[in-house]
Formats: structure tokens, sequence, C-alpha cells
């Protein structure tokens, strides 16, 4: 696997399908640019689904979350843009 930054969310299947169960994930190191100033933006996001048919490779979403690092965006469009993608 690859490791630098990349746009690629792999997933795998969901090893118990038939039950609901809740998958959680700290992210405290989100980086992007404020795209007014161009200065580091700091954030920590927290993800929470039910996993259907398929989960969220944990490390492809690492470097996913790291491609945003050089990227200026405002947080607010940035969490509909990641919310859109794992959609």
């Amino acid at each position: 696997m690859s490791t630098k930054p990349s746009k690629a969310l792999e997933t795998f299947p969901n090893p118990q399908p038939g039950r609901d169960y809740t998958i959680r994930m700290r992210i405290p190191e989100f980086t992007c640019l404020c795209p007014k100033t161009g200065q580091p933006d700091f954030a920590e996001m927290r993800l929470e689904y039910v996993a259907d048919k398929t989960c969220v490779e944990l490390k492809a979403l690492k470097l996913y979350i790291w491609s945003f690092r050089d990227e200026g965006h405002f947080h607010e469009d940035v969490t509909n843009r990641i919310l859109d993608d794992l959609v």
C-alpha cells in the first residue's frame, strides 16, 4: 500500500453483514490550509457509522485524510466533501 496521500478510499467486505454494530474512528491530526490566509488549519475528525456491506479500510482513510494537508478548504466545506466521498 502507498505511503503517499491519496484520494482513493478503499473498502473491504463487512465480516458481519447480518449484525448492526457501530464503527468509530477518531482522527486527531486533520490539517488543511485556510483558503483565506494560506495558514495551516487544524481539526479533529470523528467518523462514526454502521457498516452495511462494506467497511472503510483504515490505512486508506488515513492517506485520504492526509491528501487535504496542502489544499485550501473551509472546515464546513471539507466536512461535507468527506461525507459525500464516504457515502
